[in-house]
């Protein structure tokens, strides 16, 4: 018996004239799975599937925002650091309600003592999760026809290095509840994996999308093509990244962050520190930022955001996260990683201000959340408004 997709795929041919190739390209666009792209669990809720739109748009994070979200961790994966990296989370959560509103996720036995911690600006929602990473996990919003609808990019433990069964269901779990139509792709990523300018250009490592631990047999090419369709970008900047050095293969968001169209900050090494996979990842972006243009064919200004001196870091950990460019955008504020340096802390904060000038720049100590391999940006996930 034929399925759905190949009745559509002959008649196509057959009324439309279209070859074969041609015709299932056109049932891809319209969101059908053909060649293995992703479906919806029939045991599963989910919300509408939104369709291709040539008027998709990928967001800026510095425009305005309907809430932040937010995830609370588990004994399941902090054991017992769990304490330490809670209390940086309410933390973390308590200072962004202050300028806008903030939803925390939480599994349905840890609400109570989530809201207790957060206090009573911060919405605690019960949906399951594993981990605190919801930059990751929650799908990625977009605008279109004046609606915002999310793209889920499949999560799957970072090339399945973990076992995340609840996260992997955090982005159709909040594009349910909150009847925000679900963008379907057969890509692998995580949110932190992507940065634009909101103006049509995307930044992205390599070593995290173009890996067969997330996209096997799917060339760079193809990945492009895709994400063009899904994000509605128009230009992608690639960077190689690093791979299995860390849990996410390199995201960009700890190497690289617009402030505007055209500004990149970029990560640079503590100076004479001796050069290592991550500054020279930094230098390798470096020369492709030079020899690139944004969407709209202009050169990249490029910005060194230097991270602070290691024998002064607070953070004592072998797989912590010691990068300024990872600070998150909210709608009056940026929240910027403390790192004990007062110095090189002091100087971040500065190139902030001046970058985003209208907004009040507010340090957050994180010393558990990077032990843990993250940072601000990658414990928020921003949904735009409409």
């Amino acid at each position: 018996m034929l399925d759905l997709t190949e009745i559509l795929v002959r008649l196509m041919m057959s009324v439309m004239r279209l070859s074969r190739r041609t015709a299932l390209r056109t049932l891809a666009g319209f969101g059908m799975a053909v060649g293995g792209a992703a479906c919806a669990r029939p045991d599963e809720p989910v919300a509408a599937t939104a369709q291709p739109s040539a008027d998709r748009r990928l967001g800026a994070e510095w425009e305005k925002h309907a809430r932040t979200f937010m995830s609370w961790p588990t004994t399941t994966i902090w054991a017992d650091e769990v304490g330490a990296v809670r209390s940086d989370i309410a933390g973390l959560a308590r200072a962004i309600a202050g300028y806008e509103a903030v939803t925390l996720l939480a599994r349905p036995e840890d609400v109570a003592g989530a809201q207790q911690a957060c206090g009573g600006d911060v919405e605690v929602v019960p949906i399951p999760v594993d981990d605190l990473w919801s930059r990751d996990t929650l799908p990625v919003f977009v605008h279109e026809s004046g609606n915002v609808a999310g793209v889920d990019f499949n999560f799957n433990g970072w090339g399945s290095k973990q076992s995340h069964a609840d996260d992997s269901r955090v982005a159709r779990a909040v594009l349910d509840k909150y009847g925000i139509p679900r963008v379907q792709t057969s890509l692998v990523a995580e949110g932190g994996a992507f940065e634009t300018d909101g103006a049509g250009t995307l930044l992205v490592t390599e070593s995290s999308v173009v890996n067969d631990n997330r996209n096997r047999g799917k060339s760079r090419q193809q990945i492009e093509d895709e994400l063009k369709r899904v994000l509605g970008v128009r230009k992608v900047i690639w960077f190689a990244g690093v791979r299995g050095k860390d849990i996410t293969d390199a995201h960009v968001d700890c190497l690289a962050r617009f402030v505007a169209p055209g500004i990149v900050l970029l990560d640079k090494a503590f100076p004479d520190s001796p050069q290592d996979i991550w500054s020279r990842a930094a230098d390798q972006a470096r020369t492709v930022l030079a020899a690139s243009t944004d969407a709209a064919g202009k050169p990249f200004q490029v910005v060194d955001l230097s991270q602070p001196d290691p024998d002064q870091v607070t953070v004592r950990s072998s797989k912590a996260v010691i990068s300024y460019v990872n600070f998150y955008v909210a709608d009056k504020a940026v929240f910027l990683p403390k790192f004990g340096d007062a110095t090189a802390d002091d100087r971040a904060a500065q190139i902030l201000r001046d970058h985003f000038p209208g907004r009040e720049v507010v340090p957050v100590r994180i010393d558990a959340i990077a032990s843990g391999g993250g940072g601000i940006h990658c414990a928020t996930h921003d949904q735009p408004v409409t």
